[in-house]
């Protein structure tokens, strides 16, 4: 492991314990490797977009003062946050962030794969947001890690953290990787894997996928109400 990822996991280990002031942090991991074209690109910011002004996933953004932050991964040393950290406490606010995401510039076009460079980056991103009493990494992906650190060298720092990795497998090219997700990339308890067939299947999986594990868990949440949790099955 680099030094710097050590030095990043010995000062977030050390976080104080402090009052929640939001129940969720969420990076948005999205990867613009080589494999990714100018339309593909397009399908996920867009994608991403219209998942979040979702009513359902927009209200449960709202009701845990969630902050998001969308990063942006390609290769080795070629990840980015793209958005920094975002408060989502109102409907416009969340409008406000999916109209980011549309516009966003994309930093890269023509580079390998590096999922756990990407892993790496993401988590080193809570350190900003302690008050945050749930940790998610929503990451994309269309192929096998191919370059830096392997997926599997940040499973210490995101188990110690307790931060969880939820994927969404784009298969179109890489019909097993569904399941090298599983097996190398997703982390935590209840961490789970969407597939899209394509990146047609992008938006509509990304939705299923955002409802999922900012809805359902937020509703989840001990101070939740039985009838909101109910209304999200």
């Amino acid at each position: 492991m680099r030094v710097l990822q050590l030095l990043v996991f010995s000062t977030l280990s050390l976080w104080p314990l402090r009052a929640a002031a939001c129940d969720l942090a969420l990076v948005l991991a999205v990867d613009v490797s080589g494999s990714v074209d100018a339309e593909e690109y397009r399908i996920q910011m867009d994608g991403l977009a219209a998942g979040l002004r979702d009513g359902v996933v927009s209200e449960a953004l709202v009701k845990a003062r969630a902050r998001v932050l969308l990063m942006q991964w390609s290769g080795q040393s070629r990840q980015e946050v793209t958005l920094p950290w975002a408060e989502v406490r109102s409907f416009t606010d969340a409008e406000a962030l999916a109209q980011r995401i549309e516009q966003a510039p994309r930093p890269w076009r023509n580079y390998s794969t590096a999922v756990g460079e990407a892993l790496f980056l993401a988590v080193e991103q809570f350190a900003a947001v302690p008050e945050c009493t749930r940790r998610v990494i929503d990451i994309s992906g269309d192929g096998f890690s191919n370059e830096g650190v392997e997926p599997r060298e940040a499973h210490g720092a995101l188990s110690a953290l307790g931060v969880t990795v939820n994927a969404i497998a784009i298969e179109q090219s890489e019909p097993d990787l569904t399941a090298y997700f599983f097996e190398n990339v997703i982390r935590g308890e209840g961490a789970f894997v969407v597939t899209a067939a394509s990146f047609a299947d992008y938006p509509s999986r990304i939705r299923k996928k955002l409802v999922r594990e900012v809805a359902r868990q937020t509703a989840m949440a001990p101070h939740r109400d039985a009838g909101t949790v109910a209304a999200l099955q």
